[in-house]
């Protein structure tokens, strides 16, 4: 029977020792005791049950989730059905998440755009960096916010050249 400490454990799995402890802490995993120095020892089923934990976290479930999966199936429940609820919700949440970097990477192409034509400005008391306090986003700003900074920076940036 196969019997490891913390650290043969994480070895083994290419895992810290402090995740391993972690999911003790969470009860995500119970090790048994060293009767004689009363280390934690890890057999089979803990090495199964950590490799299903790495497979459910790379799959986008949380701790929670995946407490959750491992509470039905010890009751003898199939978890499967809650699974997909589950993975039904974090397909949505990380298409919302993708929308939104793709929204900041856009963002971030126009800035850079801008900014190539553009010269250094030195800051004063009115302003840090011209580039990122004159940059609008469209989307975000209506016309008259732009069109009052803009115009604030423009003599700003004049009065210091």
């Amino acid at each position: 029977m196969i019997s490891l400490t913390v650290s043969q454990l994480a070895k083994q799995l290419n895992i810290s020792a402090d995740t391993v402890r972690y999911y003790v802490r969470c009860g995500l995993i119970i090790p048994e005791r060293d009767s004689k120095n009363g280390y934690k020892r890890f057999h089979e089923e803990h090495i199964k049950r950590l490799h299903f934990i790495l497979q459910a976290k790379s799959l986008g479930f949380s701790l929670a989730d995946i407490q959750t999966i491992i509470d039905q199936a010890s009751f003898g429940e199939s978890p499967c059905p809650q699974v997909r609820i589950i993975m039904e919700a974090r397909l949505k949440e990380t298409a919302a998440k993708i929308s939104a970097m793709q929204a900041t990477y856009l963002q971030m192409q126009s800035a850079m755009n801008r900014w190539q034509t553009q010269p250094d400005c030195t800051p004063t008391g009115a302003n840090i960096c011209h580039l990122i306090e004159g940059f609008t986003n469209p989307e975000t700003q209506s016309p008259t916010d732009n069109k009052d900074f803009t115009r604030d920076q423009t003599s700003a940036t004049k009065s210091t050249t």
